[in-house]
C-alpha cells in the first residue's frame, strides 16, 4: 500500500546546492586574453540557453522533496523513474518475504511433522512457489492491482504476463518503487498465502491435489480479496478508494493473507478428515531445532513483509519496523509464560507459536498504531490463539495438524479487529482525509471509532469468500482426482508415496 508522510521544507543548504548542480562547470584551456573573453561570453550564452531549456532550480527542488518525503513528484523535475533509496529497500523486502517461505515456512512446517513427511512439506513449499508465480505472471499481478474492468471486485488485463510492468513507478500504488520491483514483492505475498494452508493439512493430502486446490484458489479467493483490498479501486480499500463501500484497512494483510489462508485450512482439514491414527498415536513434531530455525527465519523476513508493506523507506516502513519487533517478542514470551503458569513448564515450540502469532495479528495494524498498541497486540496476541492452539481444537475435535487455523485465521481476525481500535493518525497521516487524495471520511471513522466496524464487515466478507471458495474446490477435487492418499499410503508416508524420496537415510 502506498504510503505518504507530511511534507517537510528542505534546508536552504540543499537549494545551495542545487543552484551549484545546475550551474554547468566547462573548463577552459590556455588561451590569449581575446580568446579567453570570446570564450566566457560564449560559455555565458551557452550556459544561459541550457539553463533556460531545462528544468528550473525550483522544479529540481521539488523533486527532492518528493523524494525524500516520498511524496507525488508531479510537476518537478523528476517524473516518471525510481528513487535509488525507495527501490533498494524494497527489493530487499521482496527477497525478505521470499525467505519467509523458503526456507523459513518450509523449515517451519518440516520440523512440526513426523520425519516420514519432512520432504512433502518442503516440495508443497516449492511447488506453490513455482505455481503461483506463473499465475502471477501471466494473470495475477494484473487481475490483483490492475483497474481496467472498472471493478471493486477484480482488476484488469493491462498488465496481463506483465505487459508494460516496467522499471517506471505505478504512481496508483508507489510514487519511488519500480512497477516491476511492487510486482515482484505482491508476488512474494502471493506465494506464501496459500503456503500457509498446507500447517492444518499435512500429512494426508496428496500433491497433485493440493497443487490443483492452489491453483482455482488464487482466482476464485486470493486475487478478488487483494484487489478489494489493495487495488486502486478495491471494495475494502479504505485508505485509497473514496469510494470504496467498506472503508477498512489492512497494512500488510491479516484480511488478505491470514485470515483467508486460515479460515480456508480450517475448512479443507475438516472435508480432508482426520490423519489416520489421529489421537490414538503420537504425532508430536520430530525436529523441534527445525522449528526454532524457520520461526527466526520467519521473523526476519517479517520486516520485509510488514516494514516493506510501506512501499518506501519513509517514517511509515519505521514505524512498522518497531511494532513487528514488539508485537512478536511480547507474543512469544505471553505464550511461553501461560505455558509455564499452567504446565510449569515453557516449551521452544511455545515461544515458537508466540512469536509467529504475534507477528500475524500485528501484521494489519503494523504501519497505522504506534508503540502502545503493538504492546497491546503483542499481549493478546500470546493469548487468544493460545487458547485456541491449545483449547478450542481440543473441544471441537478439528484436526488442524499444524495449527493454521489457531495462529493464522484466529489471529488474522483478531489483528483485524484490533487495528480498528488502535489505529492512530499520528503515526499514519493517511488516516487523515483533510490534504489528501481521498477525503472518503476515514479521518472521521477513526476518531469516532468507527472503524472497527467497517474492519468488522471485512472481517465477514473475507470469511464468506474464502469459506465458500474451500468447499466448492474441494468437493469438486474430492470427487474427481480425489483429495487423500490410501490409509496404507499415508502410513507409509508422504515422502516415499508422492515424491519417492526420504528425508533422512540413517
Amino acid at each position: 500500500m502506498k504510503m505518504k508522510i507530511p511534507h517537510r521544507p528542505l534546508l536552504a543548504l540543499l537549494a545551495g546546492f542545487m543552484l551549484m548542480v545546475a550551474s554547468p562547470v566547462t573548463h577552459v584551456s590556455a588561451q590569449t586574453p581575446d580568446s579567453v573573453a570570446v570564450a566566457a561570453d560564449s560559455t555565458k550564452t551557452d550556459s544561459t540557453a541550457a539553463v533556460a531549456a531545462g528544468p528550473s532550480l525550483e522544479d529540481r527542488i521539488k523533486g527532492l522533496e518528493a523524494y525524500i518525503n516520498n511524496t507525488d513528484p508531479a510537476g518537478s523535475a523528476v517524473t516518471g523513474v525510481s528513487g535509488p533509496g525507495h527501490n533498494g529497500w524494497m527489493m530487499i523486502c521482496a527477497a525478505l518475504v521470499l525467505f519467509m517461505t523458503l526456507p523459513g515456512l518450509a523449515l517451519f512446517y518440516g520440523g512440526l511433522v513426523r520425519r516420514k513427511n519432512v520432504l512433502s512439506v518442503l516440495a508443497q513449499c516449492l511447488g506453490i512457489t513455482g505455481l503461483v508465480t506463473i499465475l502471477w505472471w501471466a494473470v495475477g499481478y494484473s487481475l490483483v492491482f490492475g483497474t481496467s474492468f472498472g471493478s471493486e471486485f477484480l482488476g484488469g488485463s493491462e498488465f496481463f504476463f506483465l505487459k508494460d510492468v516496467t522499471s517506471a513507478p505505478n504512481t496508483n500504488y508507489g510514487y519511488w518503487v519500480s512497477q516491476n520491483v511492487f510486482a515482484m514483492f505482491q508476488m512474494m505475498f502471493a506465494i506464501i498465502t496459500p503456503a500457509l494452508i498446507i500447517g492444518a493439512i499435512a500429512e494426508r493430502m496428496k500433491f497433485s491435489a493440493l497443487m490443483l486446490f492452489v491453483f482455482g484458489w488464487m482466482f476464485i479467493v486470493y486475487f478478488p480479496l487483494a484487489h478489494m483490498v489493495w487495488g486502486a479501486n478495491g471494495f475494502m480499500n479504505g485508505v485509497w478508494n473514496s469510494a470504496a463501500a467498506i472503508p477498512a484497512i489492512d497494512f500488510a494483510g491479516g484480511t488478505v493473507v491470514h485470515m483467508s489462508s486460515g479460515w480456508s485450512a480450517l475448512i479443507l482439514a475438516i472435508i480432508l478428515g482426520k490423519r489416520v491414527g489421529f489421537g490414538k498415536e503420537s504425532m508430536a513434531p520430530h525436529n523441534m531445532v527445525l522449528v526454532m530455525v524457520g520461526t527466526g527465519m520467519l521473523w526476519v523476513g517479517w520486516y520485509g513483509f510488514n516494514a516493506g508493506s510501506a512501499v518506501s523507506a519513509d517514517g511509515v516502513a519505521s514505524n512498522a519496523f518497531m511494532t513487528t519487533t514488539l508485537a512478536a517478542a511480547i507474543a512469544s514470551f505471553t505464550w511461553g509464560g501461560l505455558e509455564y503458569i499452567l504446565k510449569r513448564k515453557a516449551s521452544v515450540l511455545g515461544f515458537c507459536s508466540g512469536a509467529v502469532a504475534g507477528l500475524v495479528v500485528v501484521t494489519p495494524g503494523a504501519g497505522f498504531v504506534d508503540a502502545t498498541g503493538a504492546v497491546i497486540i503483542g499481549l493478546l496476541a500470546g493469548a487468544i490463539p493460545f487458547v485456541a492452539v491449545v483449547k478450542l481444537k481440543s473441544w471441537l475435535g478439528y484436526d488442524d495438524a499444524l495449527d493454521t487455523f489457531g495462529v493464522h485465521a484466529v489471529g488474522g481476525t483478531l489483528g483485524a479487529i484490533l487495528t480498528g481500535l488502535l489505529a492512530t493518525s499520528s503515526v499514519n497521516a493517511n488516516l487523515i482525509s483533510e490534504g489528501y487524495a481521498v477525503p472518503n471520511g476515514l479521518a472521521e471513522l477513526v476518531t469516532n471509532g468507527g472503524l472497527v466496524f467497517a474492519q468488522l464487515k471485512a472481517v465477514g466478507l473475507t470469511l464468506v469468500l474464502s469459506i465458500v471458495g474451500t468447499v466448492i474446490l474441494a468437493y469438486a477435487i474430492k470427487f474427481t482426482i480425489g483429495l487423500r492418499p490410501t490409509a496404507d499410503e499415508e502410513r507409509q508416508g508422504l515422502d516415499t508415496i508422492d515424491h519417492g524420496e526420504e528425508g533422512y537415510v540413517l
